[in-house]
């Protein structure tokens, strides 16, 4: 149990006091009942609301409540103090010996400090890149790929059972020019002049190994023969190629997902007609016309009957067509059959996709909660990434001539940098990544500012061996200071934190978290700079040197287990 649930389950019992000597009524709804870090550490420890959310329920005032649950608190052995502050905020003081022993407790649990069963074995499916197959990833690709893999794993540490799922948009006509521009570079594998790469393919040297590939499975055998003789086979032969490639790229970011689901799969096993049927069962399918689109004048507008889905129902602005006018069904018809294929196996849907299908959400919600008789999908909407190098735009890729790759991001920086970086900044909020920026030694850099921290802790370790500190000798934590405990309690948050990110689907926050961490561990290390007497390691003080060694040994394991949640690498050493 978490230092802030044990206290949570003390302020449960005091309340279920009050209602047993019947100063509050039994049925009050206490959800929303929190306790916390207050916003100012210079007004105690932790702070609680629940004389605040629970006064008008209560038919009292909040401070008049705050005033019945302040000395039950402050009572408490832990507690050293409890004040009422502003309206019916309650601030709490505890005993130095909660942070000695919490201390214990990170030192104890080790790997296992912070994780939670907050999710108790729920089904969570978390669909993230979904690129089409038609190229390398790119840049563009790369934040929602390290977001959805950073949130699998924070979700896997709550808790919950995790699915990571890539949706392959393999069955619309983006394929079919992924398989004439793989036809192109098959001819020019067995030597014909190509020429320039006509407007509408793709241009990419990418499909150059391609074209040798099949031109070697085939030879010469569909260099003439009509487009529908040749399209399905390079169609799938190429896909495939691209799906390894894809695989490749998102193995360099260490991204690696559950499940590969094909849209062409979806269509053809029939699931479209069973979702439809599904819907058409609950009375939300219907034959009817659609309105004009904005900003056409109606007399250019020709109303056509469709099948449509009734998503303004569960909170979209209009209803959705599921069959064309030429009887095929819609993107967004076989999008609901595919979201039904992960109902059936999950119990909540995470879907990270790109900015620009902001349109596509509350369509796609709609259907999820039509078909599951709740609102069980999450879309997390992730903005553009922007190339700079020394402050200057990036625009151009060495090796595609168009676009960015993620290969070539990871090969000249990093992939821990790229990953830590993709997090530093809410998903839903642009983001610059400066080359040069990244790779600087210095506070202003996040990813080496944390790695920094875990890396000089490492160094105490050894220096402490060379310096003959035998650190198997139990060590003495009343030593430790004010300040030094200070550090503990910023610590003492990281369960807390890992539970309110999972919850919130926000893996950036476990980032925001780190980077608080290192900074106090990297002010506490520099005091020893203008006062030796108060650095680390101390010749003529192993008693004490013990115990900061202790305390530099927590912030460590606790920056390594949020590093490895975003998977990043805790650097032994800077160089």
């Amino acid at each position: 149990m978490t230092l802030y649930a044990r206290f949570s389950a003390y302020l449960d019992e005091i309340l279920d006091e009050l209602v047993a000597a019947g100063e509050l009524p039994a049925e009050l709804d206490r959800r929303a009942v929190a306790v916390e870090p207050p916003r100012d550490p210079s007004h105690g420890d932790l702070a609680t609301n629940a004389a605040m959310v629970l006064a008008k329920a209560a038919r009292t005032s909040p401070r008049a409540l705050a005033s019945a649950i302040a000395p039950r608190l402050e009572a408490l052995a832990d507690v050293s103090g409890a004040e009422i502050a502003g309206p019916g905020f309650i601030n709490l003081r505890l005993s130095p010996d909660v942070w000695r022993e919490e201390l214990g407790t990170i030192l104890r649990e080790g790997d296992a400090y912070g994780l939670s069963d907050l999710g108790r074995g729920e089904r969570v499916n978390v669909e993230y890149v979904s690129a089409n197959p038609t190229g390398p990833m790119h840049m563009g690709h790369c934040r929602g790929a390290v977001v959805g893999d950073a949130l699998a794993s924070l979700l896997k540490a709550a808790g919950y059972r995790v699915t990571r799922e890539y949706y392959v948009n393999d069955a619309g006509s983006q394929v079919d020019t992924l398989a004439r521009s793989a036809h192109l570079r098959y001819r020019e594998a067995l030597g014909d002049d190509i020429g320039e790469i006509p407007e509408g393919l793709y241009p990419g040297d990418y499909l150059r190994p391609v074209g040798v590939a099949l031109a070697a499975e085939f030879g010469g055998r569909y260099v003439d023969q009509p487009e529908a003789e040749w399209l399905p086979l390079f169609r799938q032969r190429t896909v495939a190629a691209m799906l390894e490639l894809i695989r490749h790229d998102l193995g360099l970011l260490g991204v690696h997902h559950d499940v590969f689901a094909s849209e062409a799969e979806v269509v053809a096993s029939g699931a479209v007609d069973r979702a439809l049927s599904e819907l058409q069962a609950r009375g939300l399918i219907y034959q009817g016309y659609l309105e004009p689109p904005k900003g056409k004048l109606v007399e250019d507008w020709e109303p056509v009957e469709l099948t449509l889905f009734r998503s303004t129902g569960f909170g979209d602005d209009q209803d959705r067509p599921m069959k064309k006018s030429d009887g095929n069904w819609t993107y967004f018809a076989a999008d609901t059959a595919y979201h039904l294929q992960k109902l059936e196996t999950s119990d909540e849907l995470i879907n990270i996709w790109g900015a620009d299908h902001a349109g596509t959400v509350k369509r796609t919600q709609a259907a999820v909660a039509a078909l599951a008789g709740r609102n069980a999908l999450d879309v997390k909407l992730v903005q553009m990434v922007r190339l700079f190098r020394a402050g200057e735009p990036v625009k151009m890729s060495k090796r595609s001539g168009s676009f960015v790759t993620l290969a070539d991001v990871v090969e000249e920086v990093g992939r821990d940098v790229v990953r830590f970086m993709m997090l530093t900044k809410r998903a839903d909020t642009p983001l610059d990544f400066d080359f040069a920026h990244v790779v600087e030694a210095s506070k202003d850099n996040p990813v080496f500012y944390v790695q920094y921290a875990h890396a000089r802790i490492a160094s105490l370790g050894r220096k402490a061996a060379e310096a003959g500190i035998d650190t198997s000798v139990p060590a003495d934590l009343a030593l430790l200071d004010e300040e030094e405990l200070g550090l503990v309690k910023l610590a003492a948050q990281y369960p807390r934190v890992l539970e309110s990110a999972a919850l919130a689907h926000e893996p950036h926050r476990i980032a925001f978290y780190l980077y608080d961490l290192a900074a106090a561990f990297h002010a506490l290390w520099n005091r020893g700079n203008d006062d030796p007497a108060r650095r680390f390691l101390l010749d003529d003080r192993p008693e004490l040197s013990r115990a900061r060694l202790e305390l530099a040994r927590a912030i460590q394991q606790i920056v390594r287990g949020g590093l490895k949640l975003m998977g990043v690498e805790a650097a032994e050493e800077m160089r």
